[in-house]
């Protein structure tokens, strides 16, 4: 078989991602309390930069106060965060890497003893979690609405001043976009509810706007291909969406998890628990695709890149172990 994660990927605004291994967003906690980075998230960046990945995503970084998900979360809602992000961005880009952030609103997915303020979400419902229950958010107005469309294309302006190649707008994992995706957690009766059509409006209406503002900013969005819980987004709307989201001049996809959170679902045991959900997504869109969950070789990559199952295959917690040692084990020819 090919070594296919060696192979280049070309974007349509002429930059390049050496190989085909992305390093995913991971929570560090290395912000402080305002969401400013710290000492320690830059040596954090810099274990991670040694993988030399085609791709490394900064870890979700809240928008505003108001969406943030917990303490020591990494911020992008004030123009004084702009250059510690941007150490951020050369460490990453000094090993050759494309840098991306992800941007998120964690709407009700959170507690309004972290916010400070009421938690915001498309209906005054709770959103299901495992681990623990959760706060009723309140039911946004069409102002509110509005803002969080403000707020995500000012993250997105703060991500390109700090020099980043990509934003990745965070629409998975039960948090804020995804709550708006998910008949579980939107059941509003206006433009913004009723069915697919009207639960993506607020998603593509973010995308809109940065492109049309920062349209040399690639774009990614994290999304599911299905709730996995029962009455939630089901793949032939995903798969309505991600076209959509190619039209409205989206680069990337990276497939993850829906509603029910980041973690491994029951009975989903082996190397590449969801590449099988991005698999079908992919017949839906022209755009590269992310694989992820519990990815961990390079011989598992190089399969599911080589029989076009995928583009890119993210690495998170088999490289957070050991970030040089997982590099000499998978990236060496």
């Amino acid at each position: 078989m090919s070594q296919c994660r060696f192979n280049s990927y070309h974007f349509k605004n002429g930059k390049q991602a050496q190989n085909r291994v992305v390093v995913p967003p991971m929570a560090s906690k290395t912000a402080d309390e305002n969401g400013f980075v710290t000492d320690l998230s830059r040596q954090h960046y810099q274990r991670l930069a040694e993988v030399k990945a085609g791709i490394v995503f900064v870890e979700y970084s809240f928008i505003h106060t108001s969406g943030k998900g917990e303490a020591n979360q990494m911020g992008v809602n004030d123009d004084r965060q702009i250059l510690g992000l941007a150490t951020l961005a050369t460490i990453i880009q000094s090993k050759g890497s494309l840098a991306g952030l992800q941007l998120v609103h964690v709407g009700g997915k959170t507690t309004t003893e972290i916010t400070g303020s009421d938690l915001m979400g498309p209906s005054a419902i709770v959103v299901p979690v495992k681990d623990r229950p959760l706060e009723t958010p309140v039911a946004m107005t069409k102002e509110q609405i509005q803002q969080w469309i403000e707020w995500f294309v000012q993250a997105a302006h703060r991500a390109h001043k700090a020099g980043f190649d990509f934003i990745e707008l965070h629409a998975a994992h039960g948090y804020g976009i995804n709550q708006w995706l998910s008949p579980i957690t939107n059941q509003r009766q206006d433009e913004y509810g009723l069915n697919i059509q009207g639960r993506s409006r607020l998603l593509f209406d973010i995308v809109k706007q940065i492109k049309i503002e920062r349209p040399s900013l690639l774009v990614a969005v994290r999304l599911p291909a299905q709730d996995h819980c029962d009455g939630g987004l089901e793949v032939h709307e995903m798969s309505w969406v991600v076209k959509e989201l190619e039209n409205l001049g989206v680069d990337l996809i990276d497939v993850s998890s829906g509603i029910g959170g980041w973690r491994r679902q029951d009975g989903r045991s082996t190397e590449g628990y969801l590449v099988s959900d991005a698999a079908v997504l992919k017949q839906s869109t022209s755009l590269p695709v992310i694989g992820v969950g519990g990815i961990e070789t390079g011989q598992f990559i190089d399969q599911i890149i080589c029989e076009n199952k995928v583009d890119f295959a993210a690495v998170g917690r088999a490289i957070l172990k050991g970030p040089s040692e997982w590099a000499q084990a998978q990236m060496s020819r």
